[in-house]
């Protein structure tokens, strides 16, 4: 089957999109507003663009030609925590993506517990296995439909003691959820592990490129 990307509107390109590009990440952003509001939600558009700074990188989409809450208070305050969440979390995660009023809290609505961030004056959720206290550092729209790439810098970062061992997550302990198409999510599942690259490797590579 071929699909002419100038045929398809920009939801139909959505569907597309969050079908091939699987599985993704999941942050889970949690934002003040002006008025003091915690608000929580999750986005899967979400990658790392740098280490040094560490620089975390977030496609954040309108809705109906409105910027979404999360976007209008990062651009406001300048400070956010970017959350990674495991399995026991999937529903909280989910159910926070809902429609509510801005004068609505999804942190409230959810019942979920916070506590204080260290570098920043919005806290992060307690629950979270990772949380990544981040200050803005750069936004750049791409697209006809308004949507724009948030780029923070991380300032502290805050891991599960169980996960970390020698500067690296443990993967599976961590068990981080990800998004698929429409309202699905997955988690880890099997793990393949394969041997180290070293330099005879890349030797036998080049020699079989000649």
């Amino acid at each position: 089957m071929e699909l002419r990307a100038n045929d398809l509107d920009p939801q139909a390109t959505y569907k597309l999109l969050t079908g091939v590009v699987v599985p993704r990440p999941v942050a889970w952003v949690c934002t003040r507003s002006v008025h003091g509001l915690l608000n929580l939600a999750p986005f899967s558009a979400f990658t790392f663009v740098s280490t040094k700074p560490p620089l975390l990188g977030i496609n954040i989409g309108r809705k109906a030609g409105q910027r979404k809450d999360t976007a209008r208070n990062i651009l406001d305050a300048g400070e956010y925590v970017v959350h990674i969440c495991d399995e026991p979390l999937v529903e909280a995660v989910h159910d926070s993506a809902g429609e509510y009023p801005a004068d609505v809290s999804e942190v409230q609505v959810l019942g979920l517990k916070t506590t204080p961030s260290v570098c920043i004056s919005v806290p992060r959720i307690a629950a979270a296995p990772i949380a990544m206290e981040c200050r803005r550092h750069q936004v750049i729209p791409f697209g006809a439909t308004g949507a724009e790439f948030f780029v923070g810098e991380v300032l502290n970062f805050h891991v599960r003691d169980d996960l970390l061992a020698k500067g690296k997550i443990d993967s599976a302990a961590l068990n981080p959820i990800c998004r698929l198409a429409g309202p699905r999510y997955a988690t880890l599942g099997r793990v393949i592990s394969l041997r180290p690259l070293v330099q005879a490797d890349k030797a036998v590579l080049d020699a079989g490129c000649a």
